[in-house]
């Protein structure tokens, strides 16, 4: 099947519901956990994001020295690299090859990028050096190309996983991490090989979220079979590694009719965020712009015609974010702060004052 994905377009508002809140749990995570607990069953999506808790007044306090040193600023857009098939001679369209993730990653890692998992960035937990930029690295629907293991239990060579761990060997400090959204065909395995490779996974610093069953197109479906694609998914991954995903991926990037249909069920499910197949950087987690309910991803190519890739792909957006380093999520170093230009204080998430700081 040839993947899609949504093309850049205005998202207007849906269900007319409330805004999300963005740092703390919305009623479905809080219903899935009173349901949980009763009947037993470890909640889904493991740890929410921080709760709110009363706005601060007054001046913001001033950052610390180091921070200013590396001009931090963790309001800035962070990219969230959406990859499909990695193969050694592209085929379909979405196809990346092993060499091309391998110099992208390279490049990252030349850039000062430090890769953490759609779930840490979702919840805004997660913590990379000062000066570095966050970076997720998303991989769709668990085919061959993204993950098996070789005889002797190791990564199979050219794989994304082998790649990843290559770039990490060869550039220290580069995390080696990154977010599979599976689908019901795991890498094609079969019987205890997908026991063995997820577990290796999570065992390893990777991220497992949810992707569906079969990949089908959710918006123009029934509620009850939009919540059997991502149930049936969340029941499989959870029989195999006795943990539930933290995150979602749309697939086509294409929403429900009704978001809550998505965000949780009950003790079945419930996410901390879900993501878009997209064609731009995400805002910062600490952004009052951010919506972890549509959370905007890049796909990863280089600067080609099809799909506006010469402005909209990954290769095009870094340079981008290269060439306006001001426009880029950079870190403090601490993850209890959250730092920044004081021309940027208006784009703050008021639920986060208490951990701003600004220069």
């Amino acid at each position: 099947m040839v993947l899609g994905l949504t093309l850049p377009g205005e998202r207007g508002p849906r269900d007319g519901e409330p805004a999300a809140e963005r740092a703390g749990n919305s009623s479905g995570t809080a219903d899935a956990a009173s349901a949980a607990k009763a009947s037993g069953t470890p909640v889904p999506g493991g740890s929410a994001p921080p709760s709110a808790s009363a706005t601060p007044t007054g001046p913001i306090p001033a950052a610390a020295p180091g921070a200013v040193a590396v001009k931090a600023n963790e309001l800035g857009q962070v990219p969230v690299l959406m990859y499909h098939r990695i193969v050694a001679k592209p085929e379909m369209s979405l196809d990346r090859s092993t060499k091309e993730l391998y110099d992208e990653l390279t490049r990252l890692a030349k850039g000062g990028y430090s890769p953490i998992t759609a779930g840490e960035f979702a919840s805004g937990r997660f913590n990379v050096p000062a000066g570095k930029h966050p970076v997720v690295l998303t991989f769709d629907d668990s085919t061959p190309g993204h993950f098996t293991l070789d005889a002797a239990g190791r990564p199979q060579a050219d794989t994304a996983v082998a790649i990843i761990q290559r770039v990490a060997q060869e550039n220290p400090g580069f995390r080696p991490t990154a977010t599979f959204f599976l689908n019901k065909e795991l890498f094609g395995l079969e019987g205890s090989p997908v026991t063995a490779a997820l577990k290796w996974l999570t065992q390893n610093g990777f991220e497992l979220g949810n992707h569906t069953m079969t990949h089908p197109n959710l918006a123009g479906m029934s509620e009850k079979k939009v919540r059997e694609e991502i149930g049936g998914m969340e029941d499989r991954i959870y029989h195999l590694t006795g943990a539930h995903t933290a995150t979602l991926a749309y697939p086509f990037g294409s929403v429900p009719r009704k978001e809550k249909w998505a965000r949780s069920d009950g003790a079945r499910y419930a996410f901390q965020g879900i993501f878009l197949a997209g064609w731009r950087p995400s805002p910062s987690p600490f952004a009052e712009e951010f919506d972890r309910w549509n959370i905007d991803r890049v796909r990863s190519e280089g600067k080609i015609k099809e799909n506006d890739c010469t402005k909209y792909c990954s290769t095009a957006w870094l340079e981008y974010l290269d060439k306006n380093p001001d426009e880029r999520y950079t870190s403090d170093g601490d993850p209890n702060t959250v730092t920044f230009p004081r021309t940027a204080e208006d784009r703050l998430d008021g639920t986060y004052r208490a951990r701003a700081r600004a220069y």
